[in-house]
């Protein structure tokens, strides 16, 4: 007897990334905006909440110019994407991993697909650059890494399709939202909670204490046009005092933590998810 594998139906992440939002959703659907009618993702990652809301009119951004080139390919040559994709499921092992991975020319789409293999079969999934920009995870050990998720793909392409895709700065959704419709989801790097806390350790540029204080500022600034603004953020005095600061309520949200070079600190913890409105 053949097994039909169910194609994918609703669009979800198509990239492992850390601090990815997938299993949060639930704890997060209460605190969501009831009405709005435009929706922007400043710090987009795996795209979680963006695919689980499906907003008709979004503006969807990253500093990382690498994510954002897959995104865009995804949306706007998923087909194309699939075929490369297919060629590196075929070629995969150990050997043709770091000479991909030390590659680093190519057509758009030649980049985004190697994104995505990278993405795949790297350790943990991780992105991580050195001080010259480099990709350099190691290879990750599995035994049959889903390298083309295609069905998933064309899904995600979908999910996409009206919606813009582009390269900037956090600081950019200023010039954009400005209204009690529009709604405005950031998902930064979190602030550490110790000196070797897994949230900031994956970026070439650290984000700083400074960095955090812009986002508040550029929260407050959002609220004050009646913007709805939702943050989510790791458990810690810092973070609760900037916001509470600006009268943004806080609310605990249960998180697995799975990346931790110490097995002790993984497990359970409290992460904070912070809005500038009462639903």
């Amino acid at each position: 007897m053949v097994i039909q594998i169910p194609k994918e139906t609703s669009p979800r992440p198509f990239l492992k990334w850390a601090g990815g939002k997938s299993r949060l959703i639930q704890q997060y659907i209460p605190y969501f905006p009831k009405n709005y009618q435009n929706y922007y993702e400043p710090f987009l990652g795996g795209g979680a909440i963006f695919f689980h809301l499906q907003p008709n009119k979004a503006i969807l951004t990253d500093i990382n110019a690498e994510l954002i080139n897959t995104y865009c390919c995804v949306r706007d040559n998923v087909d194309e994407l699939i075929l490369l994709l297919k060629e590196h499921k075929e070629r995969h092992n150990r050997d043709y991993y770091y000479t991909i991975r030390n590659n680093y020319v190519g057509t758009d789409l030649e980049k985004a697909a190697r994104f995505i293999y990278l993405n795949k079969t790297c350790f943990n999934g991780l992105y991580r650059v050195n001080s010259h920009g480099n990709f350099n995870v190691p290879l990750g050990r599995y035994n049959n890494p889903n390298i083309c998720p295609e069905n998933l793909l064309q899904v995600a392409s979908t999910a996409l399709s009206q919606a813009k895709i582009q390269q900037a700065d956090f600081t950019e959704v200023l010039n954009h939202a400005t209204s009690s419709n529009d709604f405005v989801f950031f998902d930064p790097p979190y602030h550490p909670i110790s000196q070797t806390s897994y949230f900031t350790a994956y970026s070439s540029n650290s984000f700083s204490k400074k960095d955090q204080e812009l986002l508040r500022d550029t929260c407050a600034e959002l609220a004050s046009r009646g913007v709805k603004v939702m943050v989510c953020n790791s458990d810690c005095e810092f973070i609760k005092k900037i916001y509470t600061d600006i009268n943004f309520e806080t609310h605990t949200i249960k998180a697995a933590r799975s990346i931790n070079s110490n097995i002790k600190n993984r497990g359970m913890i409290d992460e904070l998810l912070i809005t500038s409105f009462n639903n």
